[in-house]
Parts: structure tokens; C-alpha cells; sequence
């Protein structure tokens, strides 16, 4: 069978990377009009509260702190809510990859080592070594909490439910340990299977397919850079990033297992698999744009610099400015002296790793975050990812200061998106932004990859929603508007893969373990974990029967 055009099949049900640009959130916040009202008493600089929903692979972080010496000083609150716990640690497992101390880990190698993590299906070995080490460190420090704040004092899990934290160590622990070796995530397998199942009939004419939507979708779009020979590879293979001899790449990449609930004879079964984007690829987080322009130039009309090669200069450059944090500028003369001591004045240093914080929300919790006093009113900048824009509520929008932003990243780069529903996913996201109560923001240069808004000082007052203690979401919190529901069926959840028993090609069963015979809560808008599947239910959770199963015209959203 062939997959139709605009299904949205090839994007999967759970994002690994994003699909626009990395931005540097301080350039899209508003300016802090009084400092002393968001100033952090502790350190005695104002604070940025940002809001992230569906970040995914922590671009958009590690870009604004990169960046941070082009402003005045600033501390950084990053508050990520994801809809899986497989992206929590991959965005663990990537920030302590990018801070690694530089005595241990050289530029080259770092870089490398992030490029092949968080965008190849398959590593070379020293790249896997290092995965299981950070990944046994990790699952450690998720249970200690003083371990953890000593040693990683920028990452907070305080937000996160003692469960949530269990699956934390079960998905780390899978990462570290050498199970069966390949055989316990055959990648390579699994990929082809996506294909094949993706293509449909097309699956022979496979690279027909990729020419057509590298040139006529992604090409028309704005991402020339993406060269045919990088496209087809990762197409094939799920290689984006190819640094050394293609016989090098044969460990699968852990971190790009997740789990779903599949029906396998005639009963709902947690499996393993790779059920991430297969259509549009890692290339245009930081493939496509580049602060030197000279990497986006042009001879006889063709690029003289492959995606690849600027993702790879991109991300260099940034790790180099994060490995300035904390050392005071280099100074002229003599190497002990401190900048601008001669004249009276002391230019400050580089900002340390204690000037941001990451903190990680509990899954599902969107639509309750409002209820909390520390959260109502506090972000200055709330970013929305495409998967996740139907959790744009004016529940939410009561979380975002007066005079605050709003970013949605727009489909631009799905592929298999026609132009009319991108049309009318952008004016679905103006309809969603509007009723949660912004505004578009006045002057804001057009862009088709994100929608800008800002939060009004009126609409700040029309929410009256008292301020209660924080109470688990109900299901009809968690039901999606009729709107919303279509629009994100018709755009990114996958037609046939969750709904179709798998064959011998699809992930089978984890050791035949079937689910527990307590029903199974799995909110509408979420990817369930498999960790998070098998666990069995604690005292504290109410069995709902409406969440036994999922029914077959409904597939979980990203």
C-alpha cells in the first residue's frame, strides 16, 4: 500500500529532533523593562523564565547560552515539558555532552561525537562506549538528588513525579547496558521496516522518492543546502552525519528507542522500536543557517557547502563558546591580568554554569501548570513546538507574563505536508494563540517557520481562573478541542503503524511481557514510554476505564 500524500506517516509519532532553526530564545524574549523585578536575589542579575514545550533536542538552550555574552548579563530558567521520558533523557544525555569538561573531551571530538548521538541510527564504537558510561552515570544520579545537585548543578528533576524519575533509570539503563548486544535494538532492521512500510509500493523507487522531496518540498522551502548524496544515505540508512568510513557506523543508537502500545494477537502489547521521523531529517536544526555567511554561498547556482558540513561548523562553534563559560575573558599582554583592572574598571567574566538552570516538568502537565502560584504569570517567553500545538490553551496562555512572547515553530519542513495544509495549519496556530489570548506581535518580521506572538496587558486581567493546589489532570482537561483533534490527525500521527499488528520485521514484544491487567492511563496527546507501560500502577493512580485501550481511530499525539 502506498502511503498518500499528506498523511504525515513518515514524521512518526515521537520527535527526536527539531524542525526549524535553532533560535536564540534572549533575541525573542521581551527586554526586561524593570531589572529589579525579575532580578535573582541570589546572584543579583534579572532572570529570563522561558517555557518550552517540545524542544526536543535542547538546540534552542544551548543556542541562547552560546550566545549570552552578546547581551547584558542575564541567569536563565529553562522550564522543558516533553510528552515522553525518552526525550528527558536525551536531553540529559546531550547537555552533559556539551558541558563535558574540555580536559576530557576535545572540541573535535565532542562535536563529533553530538553530530552522530543525536542525529545517526548507528555509531561507531568509541561514540557507543561513551553513551553507556554517560548513561550509567546518569541512571545513578536520577535516584540521588544531592549526587545529582552536586555534580550537575544546571539540571533539576524536583518538578518530576518519583515514578517519572523510575522510568528516568529504566531508559538510562537500557542505553548503558550491553544486552544482547545489537539484537536487543537492531536499528538497522527497524529502519527499514519504517521504510518499507512509509514507501509502501514506492519502496523500490525509493530514490526517485527522496529526489522528489529533497528538490521539490524541501529545496522550495529554503533548505538548499541539503545535498542529494547526505539525503538519500539518511533516507536508506538513518546516517545523517557520515565523518568517517561508512563501514565505522554498525552500534545501533540507543537514544532513538522509544516505546508505543501496538495490538498483537488481538491483545495490547508494549514494544521497542524506532518510531521517529523518517520523511524530513536532522538537517535543518542547524543545517540551513549560519552566522558566517560565507557557508551559505553559492557557485553556478549550487551551494558551495553541504547541510552537513554547516550542521558540523555550526555545532563546533557553538561547543566552542560554551567551553568559555565560567574563565574570564583573555586578556591582552600579561596572562594574569584581569580586563580593564588598569583603568579602574573590571570587565566581568564569561557566565559560569550556575548562571542557568534546566528544569524538567512532569508529562502532562500543560494544562495544570496555571494552578500553581510559581508558575501562573511567571514565563516572559513561552516556545511551542508544531508537535505540540494543540496544547496551546488559555490554561497555558495564564502561565505567561503580561507583555510576554509566544513562539510556535510552524510545519514548514514536513514533507509530506501539502502547501494547503500548512496554510491551514498556520491559521490554525493563529486561531489556538488567539483564543489562549495573544496577540501577533507588531513588526515582527514574516517567517513561515515560526508565528510570533505576544501576551497583551488586557488579556492578562481576562483570566480569573483561581489559584488552587495542584491536582492530576482530568480526562476532560486532556481532551482535545474537535478542531485541534482533526488537524493534528490529518498533519503528524502516522495512519497504519499503530494500528496494524507488527510482522516479523516490527519490534516484537519485550520479552513477551504483556501489559498489566490494570487499565493503562495514556493521555491523548502523548507517546507512552514502554518503562512507562510495563510499570505497574502505584497506589496513588486511579484506574480510569476509558484509558484500557486505545481505540483503533485514535492514535496518541506527539
Amino acid at each position: 500500500m502506498t502511503t498518500p500524500a499528506g498523511s504525515g506517516a513518515g514524521f512518526g509519532s515521537v520527535s527526536w529532533w527539531g524542525l526549524s532553526p535553532a533560535l536564540d530564545l534572549q533575541a525573542e524574549s521581551p527586554p526586561p523593562v524593570d531589572p529589579d523585578s525579575r532580578a535573582d536575589t541570589e546572584h543579583g542579575t534579572p532572570q529570563l523564565d522561558v517555557l518550552l514545550l517540545g524542544s526536543v533536542d535542547g538546540r534552542h538552550l544551548l543556542r541562547t547560552l552560546a550566545r549570552a555574552e552578546l547581551w547584558s548579563p542575564r541567569r536563565f530558567c529553562f522550564y522543558v515539558l516533553e510528552n515522553n521520558l525518552e526525550a528527558v533523557a536525551r536531553h540529559m544525555l546531550i547537555f552533559s555532552l556539551a558541558l563535558e569538561d574540555p580536559e576530557k573531551m576535545g572540541l573535535q571530538e565532542k562535536s563529533e561525537a553530538f553530530l552522530e548521538v543525536w542525529g545517526n541510527a548507528l555509531l561507531r564504537p568509541p561514540v557507543a562506549a561513551f553513551v553507556r558510561a554517560q548513561a550509567d552515570c546518569l541512571a545513578h544520579l536520577v535516584l540521588e538528588p544531592e549526587r545529582l545537585a552536586k555534580q550537575l548543578p544546571w539540571l533539576s528533576l524536583d518538578a518530576l513525579k518519583f515514578r517519572e524519575r523510575d522510568v528516568l533509570e529504566a531508559v538510562f539503563r537500557f542505553w548503558a547496558s550491553g544486552e544482547k548486544g545489537p539484537e536487543a535494538f537492531p536499528m538497522s532492521r527497524l529502519w527499514d521496516s519504517r521504510l518499507r512500510h512509509y514507501l509502501g509500493s514506492r519502496y523500490d523507487a525509493r530514490r526517485g522518492v527522496s529526489d522528489w522531496d529533497l528538490h521539490m518540498k524541501l529545496h522550495d522551502r529554503g533548505a538548499r543546502v541539503i545535498h542529494i548524496r547526505e539525503f538519500r544515505r539518511w533516507r536508506d540508512t538513518g546516517v545523517a552525519f557520515e565523518l568517517r568510513d561508512s563501514s565505522a557506523y554498525h552500534v545501533p543508537n540507543r537514544t532513538l528507542a522509544s516505546g508505543r502500545l501496538l495490538s498483537h494477537s488481538g491483545e495490547r502489547v508494549a514494544a521497542r522500536g524506532y518510531w521517529g521521523d523518517i520523511a524530513t531529517g536532522p538537517f535543518v536544526a542547524f543545517g540551513i543557517e549560519a552566522d558566517d555567511e560565507s557557508l551559505l554561498r553559492t557557485s553556478n547556482g549550487q551551494p558551495i557547502k553541504t547541510a552537513g558540513e554547516i550542521t558540523q561548523h555550526n555545532v563546533t562553534e557553538l561547543f566552542r563558546a560554551l567551553t568559555a563559560w565560567g574563565r574570564p575573558r583573555a586578556s591582552q599582554g600579561n596572562p594574569m591580568e584581569v580586563p580593564g583592572e588598569k583603568d579602574g574598571t573590571r570587565e566581568p567574566a564569561a557566565p559560569g554554569l550556575e548562571s542557568f538552570t534546566v528544569h524538567f516538568l512532569p508529562l502532562h502537565s500543560s494544562q495544570t501548570l496555571h494552578h500553581k502560584t510559581c508558575y501562573k504569570g511567571q514565563f516572559q517567553l513561552l516556545y511551542v513546538a508544531c508537535g505540540m500545538v494543540h496544547l496551546l490553551s488559555p490554561e497555558l496562555g495564564a502561565c505567561v507574563a503580561p507583555g510576554g512572547h509566544l513562539i510556535v515553530e510552524l510545519a514548514r519542513y514536513l514533507v509530506d505536508l501539502r502547501q494547503e495544509q500548512l496554510q491551514a495549519f498556520t491559521a490554525r496556530v493563529r486561531e489556538l494563540a488567539e483564543a489562549a489570548g495573544f496577540a501577533p506581535q507588531p513588526g515582527a518580521r514574516p517567517s513561515e517557520t515560526f508565528a510570533r506572538f505576544y501576551k497583551s496587558q488586557d488579556s492578562a486581567s481576562d483570566c480569573t481562573d483561581p489559584v488552587v493546589p495542584s491536582r492530576p489532570p482530568t480526562p476532560e482537561v486532556l481532551a482535545l478541542p474537535p478542531g485541534v483533534l482533526a488537524l493534528s490527525l490529518e498533519v503528524v500521527v502516522p495512519s497504519h503503524e499503530a494500528t496494524n499488528p507488527p510482522s516479523e520485521d516490527q519490534p516484537q514484544p519485550l520479552q513477551g511481557r504483556m501489559l498489566p491487567p490494570e487499565p493503562v492511563q495514556l493521555p491523548s496527546e502523548s507517546q507512552v514510554s514502554f518503562s512507562e507501560a510495563l510499570a505497574p500502577p502505584t497506589g496513588s493512580q486511579t484506574s480510569k476505564p476509558e484509558f484500557n485501550c486505545i481505540p483503533r481511530n485514535q492514535v496518541p499525539h506527539l
